[in-house]
């Protein structure tokens, strides 16, 4: 990597103007590679039904992260889970959070100005990105997809990601898991590789399952009933109301442990979650904390706001062989509250931990 005090891109100011006047869309970073190939086949399976109680479908009023309601993909049945592919580029710009190659982009993080600075500041020979808007803009999701992509990257040249943000929990897992990134905000990649990681297939199952062992060994542990995340006040706002009450009750009546991601570092959490068989708690990032270490056979009940239903959990769990399942909340004031008694009901819906 060399470092550069002064060099512009006009083919990037070529390509934001002539999208700008012409309302031209940009093509895919993928259509320019000079070179794709497949990692991971994709492979059709039977994913198994949800477990939730008769009563909760008809709760829901809106959904994120699906085109139509996900509640009618909770009984089961053939899913495809796309390949894993790489793809070689050269020549490649990135400036302020957006990739350009010719007359394509990729948008990796928010514009941190109106007009970016086409200053570079670094030359790369080969770098290998593993970061993605979702991954930037949720820390569930960098967690379970970006992360689970940097395995790839390391193997392929320097593993590159935005100079997004970062909080504890992100440096803190990355020190657990070997993880060195080379933080950009704008450079010139004389060659760089991208991938297409999105499908559960099996290849990534494995990716994720090395990250869990290696969290557990570096924890002592032994099973235990369960933990119950608290969401707290992190993220976008779904605020349960007897949050604190239903961790307490599972902790009194299934001894339950009790995680705060808000008050724990890394170490904490993971010692915390090892060895859980169930985990449970509102919809939303903090519960990758546990995921990451729940045992193939493990549960998840996830509590879901009724204007904000997220199926994307029981994606993870499926290809994990894992059960998922879910209570959706009745609409109290400006959040949700969730019956304890509908709660050990769907627990006792799971089948036992094996």
């Amino acid at each position: 990597m060399r470092d550069f005090t002064s060099k512009w891109s006009f083919a990037v100011t070529k390509h934001l103007l002539s999208t700008r006047l012409t309302g031209r869309q940009s093509r895919t970073l993928e259509s320019v590679a000079i070179k794709s190939w497949e990692i991971a086949p994709s492979e059709q399976v039977i994913v198994p039904p949800a477990y939730f109680l008769p009563n909760q479908s008809e709760r829901v009023t809106g959904w994120e992260f699906s085109a139509k309601n996900p509640i009618a993909s909770m009984g089961g049945g053939n899913v495809n889970n796309g390949s894993t592919r790489g793809f070689l580029l050269k020549g490649v710009w990135l400036f302020d959070g957006a990739l350009y190659k010719n007359d394509a982009r990729l948008w990796l993080k928010p514009r941190s100005n109106k007009w970016p600075q086409f200053r570079v500041e670094c030359e790369i020979e080969r770098g290998a990105l593993f970061c993605t808007a979702m991954g930037n803009k949720y820390f569930g999701q960098w967690l379970m997809d970006d992360c689970v992509t940097y395995p790839l990257a390391s193997q392929e040249g320097t593993p590159v990601t935005t100079d997004q943000s970062i909080n504890l929990h992100t440096k803190g897992y990355e020190d657990w898991l070997g993880m060195k990134p080379t933080r950009l905000h704008n450079a010139f990649f004389r060659e760089l590789v991208v991938f297409q990681d999105v499908g559960q297939n099996r290849n990534k199952h494995a990716r994720f399952r090395a990250m869990s062992d290696r969290l557990l060994s570096k924890v002592k542990h032994a099973p235990h009933p369960g933990v119950f995340i608290m969401r707290g006040t992190t993220g976008n706002k779904r605020l349960l109301h007897n949050e604190i009450e239903l961790a307490e009750h599972l902790r009194d009546h299934r001894g339950f442990r009790i995680v705060e991601p808000e008050k724990h570092d890394v170490e904490t959490i993971v010692a915390l979650c090892a060895g859980a068989q169930t985990i449970v708690g509102v919809e939303g990032s903090g519960l990758i904390h546990g995921i990451l270490t729940l045992p193939i056979g493990g549960r998840l009940l996830t509590l879901q706001p009724p204007d904000r239903f997220v199926k994307v959990y029981k994606d993870l769990t499926d290809r994990d062989g894992q059960h998922f399942g879910f209570v959706v909340g009745q609409v109290k004031e400006n959040g949700f509250i969730i019956d304890p008694a509908e709660v050990e009901q769907t627990l006792d819906l799971f089948p036992s931990s094996s």
